[in-house]
Order: C-alpha cells, then structure tokens, then sequence
C-alpha cells in the first residue's frame, strides 16, 4: 500500500470571535469590565487576531451595546490585530469613529437565510455593502467580506456553488479580495469543503479565504483538516466553543479555540498559542458565564495531560 502523506501548511493563524460571536449569543448582561477582562486573557495566551464585538444596533443585540467602550479600552494591546463586525453602513461609521482598523461585512448564501439575518434578498443586501467599503477605504480601513450558510442553509439546504461564486463576483468588484466562508449551521462535510476551495480558488486566485466552522453535527473540526489541505491558514474558533447564530435554528457555536489549537499541534502545525494558559482562561471563561459550548479539550484534556498508572491486582485463588 502506498504511504501518501497529509500535506498541510506548518503554521495558521486563528481568529478569536468568543467576545462578538459567543457573547452575542448569552441573554444574561455581561458586564464590560468583564469583557474588558476576558479579551486581556485571551491575548495574555499568545492570541493574535481577535473579532472584538460588533456594531450592531443596540436593539437587535443588546449584548453588543458597549461596543465603543470595548474597543477603546483594549487598544493598548500591543501586537494583537483586531476586527469586528459591522452589518451595515451607520455600523461601519460607528466602528471607524471608534478607532478599528480592520471591519468585517457579512452575506448570506442563501435568500432565506438573508431576508432572516438582514431583512432583505442577498443582491439587495451586497449592493448595501459598496457604501461601507468606500467609507473604509476613505479612511484606510481594511474590509474583510464573509459568507454565512455557505456549507448549508437551515431553510434551503446544500447551496449551489453558483451562488457562491455570484457572491465572490460581487466581492472583487466592490474590491473586497479576503473572504470567510461561514459554515453557519454546521452542515459542511470534508469532501464538500474540500471541493468548494479547490474551485473556487482556482476562479478567484487574489483572494484570501478563511474559514468559520460551527461545530453543530460535530464536523468542525473535520472540516479544518479538508481547508488545510486545500491551503487555508486562517480560521475562526471561539473558546470554550460559545456562540452560535441568532438566525440559524439549533445552531451550535463555533469550534472551540482549545480543541482546534489541541488538534493542530497535535498534526505538529504552529498556532503561536500557549494551549495550557488558554485552558486556564477558558476555564475561568465557563465559570464566570455559567456554562461552555461543547469544548472537548476542556472536558478531556490535552492529549500530552496523562494519568496515573492502575495499580496491577493480584490473581486470587
């Protein structure tokens, strides 16, 4: 038998979206001394690049509401990148106002689930975008683009990889040239994802794609490996694996930062992450929120976190 060897790349990077895309999520008020609080644990663990809130409207996310005040009280962390999500125009001017570098915009694959998430058809919601990205780039600020549901939507089922490709089109005319693919309600499976990267970088060779993976059938972490071997160096997770999506029924939150960290460097790939110290944080994380979001490595441990030996018994008789 042949002896094929798995061909990843040696380092990614990882996004931590635990303070916009697991808080979002918690109707209990989470007081922003204590966001304040875990975002400083997360860096303190060796994270770079971190999804700091939104700047959604208050109303729609009342958890988010102390997003300005979030933002200035961590921008004296030196050496992490921070981005945050903004869903329309007076969002981007909110966050721009507030001093981010780096803004995140957000599309469905599907109609159904944009008329749920945005009000209005996807055409409708990318031709809102074009103002956001040329307020940006007035003010030299980066824009990543996203796609929700792109692995599966919860009203349509698998999405056509048309559609996807109409979306990216839509993307590199508005200059936007990094885009997330969303599994948001964890419909994605290895050979789907798989194959969707291979096509579509094939069409869009400029872009940068990342990946977002919610762990609601438990593939996430499966579906990690199939990016990274398609080249993906970039991917979202959220410790203790909080979070999940408003406008996805049953959605699970995403895969948790200690397990995806846990399991690229078990394969031996650099995160730049201090995995005990991360456990630490995210252990602190689930008792001052009161519950987790399906973390393995929490639970389990790291592999390398071993036992004591049984003790042997005697044979009787």
């Amino acid at each position: 038998m042949k002896n094929e060897q798995m061909i990843v790349p040696d380092k990614v990077n990882i996004w931590e979206v635990l303070p916009r895309d697991g808080f979002q999520m918690e109707d209990k008020w989470i007081p922003t001394e204590e966001k304040i609080r875990i975002i400083r644990g997360l860096a303190s663990t060796g994270i770079k690049h971190i999804e700091v809130t939104s700047f959604v409207h208050p109303q729609a996310i009342p958890q988010l509401k102390d997003a300005e005040e979030v933002v200035k009280r961590v921008q004296d962390l030196d050496g992490v990148k921070f981005r945050a999500l903004v869903p329309n125009l007076r969002g981007a001017e909110r966050a721009i106002n507030a001093g981010m570098k780096k803004i995140k915009i957000l599309l469905s694959a599907t109609d159904s689930h944009s008329l749920s998430n945005s009000n209005c058809i996807v055409k409708e919601a990318q031709m809102d975008h074009l103002p956001i990205v040329e307020l940006a780039g007035k003010y030299g600020v980066e824009v990543g683009g996203s796609i929700a549901v792109a692995f599966g939507c919860p009203y349509e089922g698998k999405v056509p990889l048309e559609k996807i490709v109409s979306i990216l089109e839509g993307y590199k005319d508005m200059g936007v040239n990094e885009v997330s693919l969303a599994d948001t309600a964890g419909m994605g499976n290895p050979k789907q994802v798989s194959e969707m990267l291979s096509i579509i970088r094939g069409l869009f060779p400029s872009f940068k794609f990342t990946l977002h993976l919610h762990n609601t059938r438990g593939m996430a972490f499966a579906n990690a490996v199939a990016a990274l071997q398609q080249g993906i160096t970039d991917f979202d997770s959220s410790t203790t694996g909080l979070g999940g999506c408003p406008y996805a029924p049953n959605a699970a939150g995403n895969i948790p930062t200690e397990d995806i960290v846990h399991g690229f460097h078990e394969m031996g790939i650099r995160t730049a992450i201090n995995l005990d110290s991360l456990l630490e944080i995210a252990s602190n994380i689930k008792s001052t929120i009161g519950h987790d979001g399906g973390s393995f490595i929490l639970k389990a441990g790291p592999n390398n976190r071993l036992h004591s030996k049984p003790k042997g018994q005697k044979k009787l008789g």
